[in-house]
């Protein structure tokens, strides 16, 4: 059984900093076998793609958070982490871990409609 444990959320102020971390257990991203990613979801909009790494080990950015957010791995410790920083208010949202299976490269690792686990989320709040 898959499951994705979400991390670090929490309320900052314009310009601060957050780390999510997003624990896997039941999974395990391997090369050419995987992709994880990072999603966010505001009242009111659509879900969004924020991070994710493809089967290649290849990062790929929101162009919204390019340069502010990273997206790394622990592969000993099976855990995703999502480095925020210089936030916005309009960062502000519940953020979601998700995984998959099976093999994916590309800007299609962004698409949530890809992935098969999703973690119950972590909200992330930025105050102006």
């Amino acid at each position: 059984q898959v499951q994705l444990v979400e991390s670090g959320g929490g309320s900052v102020q314009t310009g601060g900093s957050l780390r999510l971390s997003c624990a896997a257990s039941g999974y395990t991203l391997s090369l050419n076998n995987g992709y994880m990613g990072w999603f966010r979801q505001a009242p009111g909009k659509e879900r969004e793609g924020v991070a994710a790494v493809d089967s290649v080990f290849i990062i790929r950015y929101a162009d919204s958070v390019k340069g502010r957010f990273t997206l790394s791995r622990d592969s000993e410790k099976n855990t995703l982490y999502l480095q925020m920083n210089s936030l916005k208010p309009e960062d502000t949202a519940m953020y979601y871990c998700a995984a998959a299976r099976g093999f994916r490269y590309g800007s299609s690792a962004l698409r949530g409609s890809e992935y098969t686990y999703w973690g119950q989320g972590t909200q992330v709040t930025v105050s102006s």
